[in-house]
């Protein structure tokens, strides 16, 4: 067991851990931070998206020893402009059906917005190509991001 020192969502905090625990299971069994959700395992699905420094991570396979001082922000620490858009365009597109995935969805969605604010399509597909919807709600996921890059609900 290590202790590690961790920025997360602009905060600091003080977690122990095995040095090969993933993030997922630092950030949701030790910080009781949920909105991460673990679905695959295996870094092929995205519902365990986070940021590490700004890029998207799958935090199922990150294990915290690597983490090192990158700040690394979830769902529950978005209050930038640009989330309050991505959450207005997939609520105005009808994205969510069960949920499940939303939260990697919405994390993948919002670095690339950041990194590009106005996408093609083909940025688009690039961007979201490791995050699987269960639902099949592709063609919103794309209605939404393009939404959003135009300012959001509209």
């Amino acid at each position: 067991m290590a202790t590690y020192q961790l920025i997360v969502n602009n905060q600091a905090v003080e977690v122990d851990a095995q040095p090969d625990t993933p993030l997922l299971w630092v950030l949701r069994d030790n910080l009781q931070m949920t909105g991460t959700k673990y679905g695959c395992g295996k870094a092929l699905c995205g519902a365990c998206t986070v940021h590490l420094d700004g890029s998207p991570v799958r935090s199922c396979s990150t294990p915290i020893s690597t983490v090192g001082d990158k700040k690394i922000t979830t769902i529950e620490g978005y209050s930038e402009p640009v989330v309050h858009r991505v959450q207005e365009a997939w609520i105005a597109e009808d994205v969510p059906q069960c949920g499940y995935c939303q939260s990697g969805q919405i994390m993948s969605a919002i670095a690339l917005l950041e990194q590009n604010p106005s996408p093609t399509d083909d940025d688009i597909d690039q961007a979201m190509a490791g995050n699987i919807c269960r639902c099949g709600t592709y063609v919103r996921i794309r209605r939404a991001i393009k939404r959003a890059a135009k300012g959001g609900n509209q």
